[in-house]
């Protein structure tokens, strides 16, 4: 892995974030990780070590997150890797979802990345160095039926990341945005998706996907400590990609929608450039 780095990963509680966590910590990294519940957090990662600092955060609140940055700093003088990994999944078609339900939604899925990349930078520009690696999803490339705010809070952190790339390299701050497909993790429990509170009868191909969905928990094709190790590898890489597809069911899905939009592209391309001005 490489000389010793100090990491601060969100939503470290389960799934991913714990897999990192625990992966890191026994590399001997030192570890700065995020959760609302604390005494969970703890529990999960059960590493009363020097090198794990467990931080009570709320994403959606710029102090908080503020707070917990100049924490991680006071205690370990730097930070060379951030992970923004907090998110759930949300399923819906849009008239479904109440304005509280999506708004939640992207406060955690979006702001809170936001929240975190805009307190940490300062640190990584003054540095000169870090990497800031943001967890979107495959849904943020290729949505599916019923998934439409969850696919447009991933294509938000897909987009911020392309662009915060751009704004960062200066500084010689990296950027990559994971996309994995379906792990093996509580992603698909009550613990991590929120389905519409009010559904509407007649959206029954909504209905039916969500229920494909949620048979497959525990039959996903992707290993969580295999995506990890795949994330924490990335720290070391002296050019690290921009976008990651995690799993194979994430690189068919992306090559699928990169193929239909080119055929798309070309099928309208006598409109598209009909708007130009004639300069003839």
């Amino acid at each position: 892995m490489g000389k010793k780095k100090v990491w601060f990963i969100t939503g470290a509680s389960k799934g991913l974030g714990l897999s990192l966590v625990h992966q890191l910590l026994n590399a001997g990294q030192y570890v700065a990780a995020t959760s609302r519940n604390i005494s969970e957090l703890k529990k999960a990662v059960n590493n009363d070590s020097g090198k794990f600092l467990p931080l009570a955060v709320n994403l959606a609140d710029e102090q908080s997150v503020d707070d917990a940055i100049k924490a991680t700093i006071a205690k370990f003088e730097r930070i060379d890797v951030v992970i923004n990994n907090a998110g759930y999944g949300i399923g819906g078609s849009i008239e479904e979802l109440s304005d509280a339900e999506t708004r939640n939604s992207f406060d955690v899925n979006v702001f809170g990345t936001l929240n975190v990349i805009r307190k940490v930078s300062p640190y990584l520009r003054t540095q000169r160095a870090g990497h800031i690696i943001n967890i979107a999803s495959i849904a943020g490339i290729a949505g599916a039926t019923g998934w439409a705010v969850y696919a447009a809070a991933k294509s938000a952190v897909i987009a911020l990341s392309e662009v915060s790339a751009e704004d960062l390299k200066e500084f010689g701050v990296k950027v990559t945005v994971v996309a994995p497909g379906a792990f093996r993790t509580s992603f698909l429990t009550a613990d991590s998706l929120i389905l519409a509170a009010n559904p509407i009868g007649e959206y029954e191909e909504v209905r039916a996907i969500h229920n494909k969905y949620l048979k497959m928990d525990g039959q996903q094709i992707g290993d969580p400590e295999k995506a990890a190790a795949a994330m924490i590898s990335l720290a070391s890489m002296p050019n690290p990609p921009l976008h990651l597809l995690l799993g194979n069911d994430a690189f068919q899905r992306a090559n699928n929608k990169l193929e239909s939009l080119q055929k798309e592209f070309r099928d309208w391309k006598a409109i598209t450039i009909s708007t130009d001005f004639d300069e003839n």
